[in-house]
């Protein structure tokens, strides 16, 4: 692979020796930074970085790269902890009616919400599937994303779960940023069990568990654990069937109403539990016993008009705080983490440090991969971007809606959407 040196860069933003895997309470206010600083990359990773006044001599220049970046920042790629990019078609009708008055219950009740996409998800082809998330895919990429977790969830039977994580096998196997597969076959009932919610979780449990297994086509297993969808037993259940299988829990939790969700994603030890709209203090002192990191999807409760998530106070007690994009059909359908930026900043009232630091090593505590992204480290993946000239790191969040990214970089190479 080439040799990469990004030079004279105005400030090398998140640049971490010894990485933490997550950063809680009061951590999440510091971003160490290097003005004026230089980054080598070599064979898809990081080897070096510093200031241009200690710059060393470069002796052998034979196949180097060098970028000179003066004026502009480089942060290390988002982390995208929870996304639905694998679906088909859209949901915009949906969106008139949201504004027309319905909730997002009752468009459920008349054939709408998770269940239409499903409908129209298992009439597509795993190619025509494939076809359409790859552009979603090379989007958020381009929007600076350079890890990502991708959820099943639309097929609800054996062949449409199958085919949507083939196809998340598929989108991993480019290797151009690392990927992430989740199993939501507990997303919600099918029609066909609509009287037989035990029947469903049966299917889950007896059919799509070891087929999915089988095929090695997960990493993580999720549940939606919510009124009308699946309770906090059935969702213990679940995630207790996914760990047999090595699968690590996440839980949709208390996004329309408080379903004890975090309570039961912090025994069943869940890697991260998200939404939490309805979040409680009484969840806040659970959530500080655990390792579980609580993801705050902005998006999703912009575009319902949901109470917001009490990040703020999270922090203030202590607690670890991710966000994600939530990208979706029906309830988030963007995956720009710029714009989610913004939202913690002017809606959760997080600082400008607090929300790339939620993004970036928080978010990669909740996909199992701290290893490998979040921050600027020797031995992590050469995945960054390079913004166009601006005044500071708080300047994406402050200068919301604008797009401040001039070229982004996956295992040291530029994204050109190939």
């Amino acid at each position: 692979m080439t040799k990469l040196l990004l030079k004279n860069i105005k400030t090398l933003v998140q640049v971490r020796k010894n990485a933490p895997a997550k950063l809680s309470g009061k951590e999440m206010s510091e971003l160490p930074c290097i003005d004026n600083a230089w980054m080598a990359c070599e064979d898809g990773v990081i080897v070096d970085f510093g200031s241009m006044d200690d710059f060393p001599g470069i002796t052998d220049w034979k196949g180097l790269e060098v970028i000179d970046c003066s004026g502009k920042l480089v942060f290390p790629s988002y982390a995208d902890s929870h996304t639905h990019i694998v679906y088909a078609g859209n949901r915009e009708g949906e969106f008139a009616d949201r504004i027309k008055g319905l909730s997002y219950e009752e468009i459920a009740n008349k054939g709408g919400g998770i269940l239409n996409s499903a409908e129209l998800l298992n009439k597509t082809s795993e190619d025509e599937l494939y076809v359409q998330s790859l552009q979603r895919f090379k989007e958020v990429i381009e929007l600076g994303t350079g890890a990502i977790e991708i959820k099943s969830g639309y097929g609800l039977s054996v062949e449409g779960e199958l085919k949507m994580l083939r196809v998340i096998k598929r989108l991993k196997d480019l290797n151009w940023i690392p990927v992430k597969a989740t199993f939501l076959g507990a997303h919600a009932v099918p029609k066909q069990f609509k009287d037989n919610k035990q029947g469903y979780i049966d299917l889950i449990i007896n059919q799509m568990l070891p087929a999915i297994a089988k095929e090695k086509l997960a990493d993580f297993i999720d549940v939606f654990c919510e009124k009308g969808y699946f309770t906090a037993e059935e969702t213990k259940l679940i995630l207790e069937a996914g760990f047999k299988y090595g699968l690590v829990g996440k839980v949709h939790a208390e996004q329309m109403s408080h379903s004890s969700g975090i309570k039961t994603a912090v025994e069943c030890k869940a890697i991260s539990v998200d939404h939490l709209e309805f979040c409680n203090d009484a969840d806040i002192e659970i959530l500080k016993k655990s390792d579980t990191m609580p993801t705050i999807l902005p998006g999703a409760a912009f575009f319902l008009n949901l109470p917001l998530p009490p990040a703020r106070k999270m922090i203030d007690a202590g607690l670890p705080v991710a966000f994600a994009s939530d990208y979706n059909p029906g309830s988030s359908p963007s995956g720009n983490l710029n714009f989610a930026l913004s939202m913690a900043c002017v809606q959760y009232r997080l600082t400008p440090e607090e929300a790339i630091n939620s993004v970036t090593i928080n978010s990669a505590y909740a996909m199992n991969l701290s290893d490998e992204v979040g921050s600027i480290t020797v031995g992590k993946r050469a995945n960054f971007f390079i913004t166009k000239s601006i005044n500071s790191y708080s300047f994406i969040p402050y200068s919301f809606a604008n797009f401040l990214i001039e070229s982004v970089y996956t295992n040291g190479m530029k994204f050109n959407s190939r």
